[in-house]
């Protein structure tokens, strides 16, 4: 199992809304007389539809596409070119989200020559380890190893490095009703509906629901088939307790520091400026799908919350722009509260 060396080094996570990124702004490095873009299954799908939205060209996947069939288009995105046949397509992208050691790749390019499919391949990948594989002609994004994206998070060998909180990431949240520590909340632990369903066994499950709950929480993971190390729950008498006390976040992060674990998955965005902040260990929070580092302020903490602003205000030339862009970055990261207080203390005279 691939380990990090240092915990608090950076995790290299994009988002779907980074993916589409990538693609609109390399899309001038592809020829622009491509028929149809095909995707290598199954991520390599998703990267294909948002070329071919964003282009207006057919698209399919690699399976279809190798059986001579292309997706149909809807009413508005009817043109001549769009209601052609696979075997018409004379210059053809085939597109994978990422590509590390090629096999995927390697396996399309073999599987569209055994077909005996003529025509002007292109092969490129939204994301490389490098900015060039002998496997893709193109890649539109260098992302070094550590890394993980919002479509596999869940799924990623990484999971049994890491803690994971429950509600809000497993399954979704209990309102307030559900939430009154007796027989709704009971009832909402049996029945919760789940959200993010891991493929791999997780390292540690830590929640901040109460230990009193522990059978009821078990059976719920074992229904739903959920695999992990161990369960890590808050030992205290009462949820008016809890909120007496306000420990969810330091409970985590006091947690989450004594262990090797490289990652915490938690659900809401101030819980996991918290926790990083008194782990000091990298949080990714599921609400914004940033990685939240202990420094708030670091580089890589300011460049991952930079990449999931609207790319209008991260491509600013100007000194004014920048200023907005680090204004908008601070106040992800830190809150409107802390970036508040941040304010005052710049502005304090020496």
């Amino acid at each position: 199992m691939r380990t990090l060396e240092d915990p608090t080094q950076t995790m290299h996570y994009r988002s779907i809304s980074d993916m589409n990124d990538a693609i609109v702004s390399n899309l001038h490095r592809l020829p622009r007389d491509i028929d149809l873009v095909v995707g290598v299954p199954r991520s390599g799908i998703l990267a294909a539809t948002l070329v071919s939205l964003a282009s207006n060209i057919p698209m399919t996947d690699l399976d279809s596409f190798i059986a001579g069939k292309i997706y149909s288009s809807g009413i508005t995105k009817r043109r001549a070119a769009l209601d052609r046949q696979a075997s018409d397509m004379r210059k053809i992208l085939v597109i994978d989200d990422s590509v590390s050691g090629g096999n995927a790749m390697r396996d399309a390019r073999n599987r569209i020559e055994a077909a005996g499919i003529k025509a002007d391949f292109i092969f490129a990948a939204v994301f490389g380890l490098l900015s060039q594989h002998q496997e893709t002609d193109v890649v539109f994004e260098v992302v070094p190893h550590p890394r993980m994206f919002q479509w596999n998070f869940m799924h990623h060998k990484f999971l049994e490095q890491s803690c994971v909180d429950i509600d809000g990431v497993l399954c979704l949240d209990p309102t307030e009703a559900e939430n009154d520590d007796g027989p709704a909340y009971e009832k909402f632990l049996a029945e919760a509906r789940p959200l993010f369903a891991p493929t791999r066994k997780i390292g540690w499950l830590v929640t901040s629901r109460l230990e009193k709950y522990r059978k009821l929480t078990e059976a719920w993971l074992d229904k739903h088939d959920v695999k992990y190390n161990k369960l890590i729950m808050l030992d205290l008498p009462s949820k008016a307790e809890r909120q007496r006390l306000g420990v969810h976040g330091s409970f985590k992060a006091d947690f989450y520091a004594k262990t090797d674990a490289i990652l915490f998955i938690e659900s809401e965005h101030q819980q996991a400026l918290k926790i990083a902040k008194l782990s000091g260990k990298p949080v990714l929070c599921v609400e914004t799908h940033l990685v939240t580092y202990p420094d708030a302020l670091s580089l890589p903490a300011l460049n991952q919350a930079a990449r999931n602003l609207p790319a209008r205000l991260r491509q600013v030339n100007s000194p004014e722009g920048r200023k907005t862009v680090v204004k908008k970055v601070a106040r992800t990261l830190l809150g409107e509260r802390g970036y508040e207080t941040l304010k005052s203390r710049v502005k304090r005279p020496a």
